[in-house]
């Protein structure tokens, strides 16, 4: 739902292309599910990122001093939503959907953001994987919203724009729908029978959301 690019002029900066914001995003995933499938010990996901872009700085030969950390936690806690956010979200809402979150991010962290971002009002609970400690998309995480909400599995449809985001719910019981914006690619085409395909794949949340008011009235 947030925009990453917001942190991109950090990079553009530090690294000299824009472009390693999405480096700096797919290595902070790789290492969190790595924490999560090694089984070592639980990272809070700033803590993570911090690292991570200390760790770019390293391979880069690029110095990242403490002022570029502050500055990297503070465009984190003030990404906008993305312009299609608002409008998708308020269809669901008013098509009868059940709104919630479920992040990698501290949930006091994910408060402070979606307030921000102006979209905090649409969901009835904020969730985080801080109570499990296992990072997205380890099953735990997504059996802990059933059981949060007290509903089943099969009655959550994960939204993401990470398609392996919608790997992990499918493949833990849920229902998923794919937001392929710029830079997403759709479900590939392969034949491999257990590959999960969301239920709904759109460029936008308004297209995706469409979708699934149909697919469920």
């Amino acid at each position: 739902m947030l925009d990453i690019q917001h942190l991109a002029p950090l990079f553009e900066r530090l690294f000299g292309d824009r472009k390693f914001v999405d480096e700096w995003y797919t290595q902070l995933i790789l290492y969190s599910e790595a924490i999560t499938l090694s089984g070592g010990p639980y990272t809070p996901f700033f803590d993570l990122s911090q690292a991570v872009l200390k760790m770019m700085g390293s391979i880069h030969s690029v110095s990242v001093k403490p002022a570029d950390i502050d500055e990297l936690r503070m465009l984190s806690a003030t990404m906008p939503a993305h312009p299609d956010v608002p409008p998708g979200l308020k269809q669901l809402k008013e098509a009868g959907f059940r709104l919630v979150t479920l992040t990698n991010s501290p949930s006091d962290a994910q408060i402070n953001q979606l307030r921000h971002a102006g979209i905090d009002g649409y969901f009835e609970r904020l969730m985080s994987i801080d109570r499990v400690r296992r990072y997205k998309p380890a099953p735990q995480t997504y059996h802990m919203a059933a059981e949060e909400l007290n509903v089943r599995t099969s009655e959550i449809c994960l939204v993401s724009a990470h398609l392996w985001d919608n790997l992990g719910a499918q493949n833990a019981g849920c229902q998923s729908a794919l937001v392929a914006r710029a830079g997403n690619a759709p479900p590939p085409v392969l034949d491999v029978p257990l590959w999960p395909v969301p239920a709904a794949v759109g460029p936008d949340l308004p297209g995706v959301a469409a979708q699934l008011i149909r697919l469920w009235r």
